[in-house]
């Protein structure tokens, strides 16, 4: 997935607080006289351009639809987001400079689309553990549909698909290289199947048992990259049969 192009999103936020800036005019182009204030631009072209900002602002600013009023005349409270938004972005590089060490930022919309497809609309509006559980549950449906077992899920379907065992009838195996004989062979899978058992024991099991509402952003992004790279490794894999 392409990364958000910045000088784009912020000539399509000007554009729009261009459009549904207030000001007072003597006349309407009918004549009409107004004693105060109106939208510079008309309200079909005001809507079509919140449709794109309110979606470079999911992207900049996660979260933000979660306290959004019900009603929003002359579109202030989404002038207001964009505006944040703008700013995060002509400011990005000079705050993380100023405020923290220059790590790289880690994009959700850029991991596998097997682990943010599903939960994009949960984490746009702050739920960001329901993120995660979605995430869980794609990657096992994709897994299941490629190994075409649906009788198995999570922990059984991941150990059975890693297993270092030769596939057997109605039981096909992920490989990840060819079998070599070589440690890196045996590693690779033993790993990836612990890997797996490790994302469903410690993160989807007792997610589901006691759903949060919310959660902590970070901790889940961190979550959500660990189901990614496990997207990547099934999607990858080949399928061998018996």
């Amino acid at each position: 997935m392409a990364k958000l192009d910045p000088d784009w999103a912020i000539g399509e936020i000007d554009e729009f607080l261009h459009v549904t800036d207030q000001i007072s005019p003597n006349t309407s182009p009918g004549g009409v006289f107004f004693l105060g204030l109106v939208m510079r631009g008309t309200e079909t072209d005001a809507s079509a351009r919140a449709h794109v900002v309110e979606q470079i602002i999911d992207r900049v600013l996660p979260g933000w639809r979660k306290n959004r009023p019900a009603t929003d005349e002359s579109y202030r409270w989404l002038r207001d987001q964009a505006s944040r938004a703008k700013t995060a972005l002509l400011r990005s590089t000079e705050l993380a400079e100023k405020l923290g060490d220059n790590a790289p930022d880690m994009d959700a919309a850029n991991l596998h689309p097997w682990a943010w497809d599903n939960g994009r609309s949960f984490w746009n509006t702050g739920h960001f553990h329901q993120a995660v559980m979605q995430a869980a549950i794609r990657i096992n449906a994709e897994t299941q549909a490629k190994l075409g077992r649906m009788e198995v899920s999570e922990t059984a379907l991941f150990n059975e698909a890693f297993s270092l065992n030769e596939a057997k009838p109605e039981v096909p195996r992920l490989r990840l290289m060819q079998n070599d004989n070589s440690k890196t062979y045996e590693n690779l899978h033993r790993g990836a199947r612990s890997f797996a058992e490790g994302l469903y024991a410690a993160i989807r099991n007792p997610g589901m048992h006691s759903p949060s509402e919310g959660g902590q952003e970070q901790l889940a992004l961190e979550q959500l990259a660990a189901f990614s790279l496990l997207a990547r490794w099934v999607d990858q894999a080949i399928v061998v049969r018996s």
